[in-house]
């Protein structure tokens, strides 16, 4: 087989991207007859049609996708090292670009990034947070700090948390001091703020199984935490994403009985094979892992009260 002339791969991918040939072309800075004609002798050299038809504009067909799939993380990384000799010509820190779930960034990662700072400076740790798992060669991110089973594919993924998860009964200091001694009963009683069935599996792990209606279900652990600082009602929560919160008195654990979050979610540091022995990264992740290792100290002294 010819080998690939590199100067077609960025047009491929440029095309796979807008759909369209004008479009990619527009992009590129190039002419449409210029665009044209890359993605044609691309074509005649692996001796396969990539694209098909779709409307007024193209698409990849299967043989495309799979070319795609191998071509883009490459690019990517070429991509990343001319951004980093600029940067370094220019004096300027390495970026480092991870992709968050809203409440891990809030509750867990922003209270340490001081450290982060004074730890590593010459490394830029710009997070986005997101609800919806971000595609991270085509997106341009170096890593993730995603919730689940750890299985995404195309991707390093390591659990950085126990699994399952702890979860702990927790209020704030009013509710604290006025259900000190309080047994599973009273507790029914009061506001319970998450899903019905943790708290149902709490009962029935405390003797007392009882059918429960919570007043609100957030889908953020961040608003969760927050709605009971605020007073809201009592929940079952993940210490150590609770750790700081404990840690700084705003919330208490009630009980010293935990359940386990069951179906192996835990979070994990998910990131590009390629970029497995890259520095900033290795940073991170040691980085994180004492950061998780002092918090799970510091929580050893947060009983219940």
């Amino acid at each position: 087989m010819a080998r690939l002339p590199l100067n077609t791969l960025p047009v491929f991918r440029a095309v796979a991207e807008a759909g369209n040939l004008r479009a990619a072309a527009q992009t590129l800075h190039l002419s449409h007859s210029a665009v044209s004609q890359q993605i044609r002798h691309l074509e005649a050299l692996l001796g396969l049609t990539l694209f098909e038809r779709a409307g007024r504009g193209i698409q990849l067909n299967e043989a495309g996708r799979a070319l795609l799939a191998r071509v883009a993380p490459a690019l990517a990384l070429l991509d990343e090292g001319v951004h980093a000799a600029h940067e370094a010509a220019a004096g300027e820190s390495v970026r480092l670009r991870v992709s968050s779930l809203p409440s891990f960034a809030q509750r867990w990662l922003l209270p340490r990034m001081g450290r982060w700072r004074e730890r590593h400076p010459e490394v830029l740790l710009e997070v986005e947070t997101s609800q919806q798992l971000a595609d991270l060669p085509r997106e341009g991110f170096h890593a993730a700090l995603r919730y689940g089973r750890g299985q995404w594919p195309g991707l390093v993924s390591e659990a950085l948390f126990p699994s399952p998860m702890p979860m702990v009964l927790v209020g704030s200091p009013e509710a604290a001091q006025r259900l000190a001694g309080a047994e599973p009963p009273q507790i029914a009683r009061e506001p319970l703020l998450g899903e019905q069935a943790l708290w149902e599996a709490w009962f029935r792990e405390a003797g007392y199984p009882v059918k429960v209606v919570p007043v609100a279900v957030f889908n953020d652990g961040g608003m969760l935490l927050q709605a009971v600082e605020q007073g809201m009602g009592l929940s079952l929560v993940r210490e150590l994403l609770a750790a700081d919160a404990l840690d700084q008195g705003k919330l208490v654990k009630l009980s010293p009985l935990s359940i386990p979050y069951e179906g192996g979610h835990t979070y994990h540091l998910v990131y590009r094979p390629e970029l497995a022995d890259w520095p900033p990264l290795l940073a991170l992740r040691a980085w994180l892992l004492s950061e998780i290792a002092l918090a799970a100290r510091r929580l050893d002294g947060h009983g219940p009260a």
